[in-house]
């Protein structure tokens, strides 16, 4: 028996861990780099009072609307009415005269944060997101250098009206 036990006793050996190594010089740095770009938005929204109306109509100020419907963007006072009308092709906008429009309304009102988005049923969440980004900020040219300039941070979202004589 003496001889047995003796012959079971090895020397410890080596752990190989070269593969594991390699694996970790792989894995940290792309966990590294993609950790970056899987950052979540948040975007706050601020619902109109149902009595905002009522509270306000001793002082006569702006209160920027924007009606998104299929076929326009209506940029709209509650007191004036329709500002200016952008008329949609295809589902296509032309941004540059959208952004122009903002820059002009803020320029006169620059005290003015509010505007309240107003929304078809059948506009897309995508139009939403892209309406909400020209209108928060523009990129405006001053000089030799383009500056980011901050229009309605301030968003409310709300339903439009149905136009008479509209099908939907």
């Amino acid at each position: 028996m003496k001889r047995l036990s003796k012959k079971y006793i090895a020397e410890a050996q080596e752990l190989n861990i070269t593969a594991f190594m390699n694996l970790m010089v792989i894995l940290v740095p792309f966990l590294l780099i993609t950790a970056v770009f899987s950052r979540i938005t948040v975007l706050e929204l601020n619902l109109p009072s149902l009595n905002s109306k009522l509270k306000e109509q001793d002082k006569v100020k702006l209160q920027l609307e924007l009606v998104l419907r299929k076929n326009s963007f209506d940029i709209q006072d509650v007191n004036l009415g329709v500002i200016k009308k952008f008329e949609r092709k295809n589902g296509e906008t032309r941004w540059d005269l959208f952004k122009d429009v903002l820059v002009e309304i803020k320029t006169r009102f620059p005290d003015e944060n509010n505007i309240t988005l107003l929304l078809e049923p059948d506009i897309n969440y995508k139009t939403l997101i892209r309406v909400m980004d020209h209108v928060r900020s523009a990129d405006v040219v001053q000089g030799l250098s383009l500056e980011t300039v901050e229009l309605f941070p301030n968003i409310s979202i709300g339903d439009a009206e149905q136009v008479v004589g509209q099908e939907g």
